[in-house]
């Protein structure tokens, strides 16, 4: 399996099996991040962690808070598809990090990017 990015027109395909996707809260300016994993069921979240707490984004419960993040293992099935807004009128946008590597997604005002499960 594989990981498939459809951004801007343009797709990619990374030979990785999991995978991390960071953003900053539009409205709080918190660090968000959530580990992935690619499965044959589609793509399997992990883990998820916010840098903090507020409007829309307080932490679930059983969240255990370390070194600054308050994190948790989400109870969310298999994933076929994810899709990332793209509008341009946030601070940045995603970040999408595998084997040591980090794309910039989203930052521009476009379609929203598709993240997915692919053979090779």
């Amino acid at each position: 399996m594989s990981l498939c990015i459809l951004a801007g027109g343009k797709a990619m395909t990374l030979a990785v099996t999991a995978f991390t996707l960071a953003w900053t809260h539009s409205v709080e300016k918190t660090a968000w991040e959530e580990d992935w994993r690619i499965t044959e069921a589609g793509l399997q979240l992990v883990e998820a962690r916010v840098k903090g707490s507020g409007a829309g984004m307080e932490p679930p419960e059983g969240a255990t808070l370390s070194n600054g993040w308050w994190q948790w293992t989400p109870t969310l099935p298999a994933q076929s598809k994810l899709l990332l807004a793209a509008s341009g009128a946030t601070a940045s946008g995603w970040s999408l990090c595998a084997d040591g590597q980090c794309l910039s997604l989203g930052a521009q005002a476009q379609e929203p990017v598709a993240v997915e499960a692919c053979e090779r």
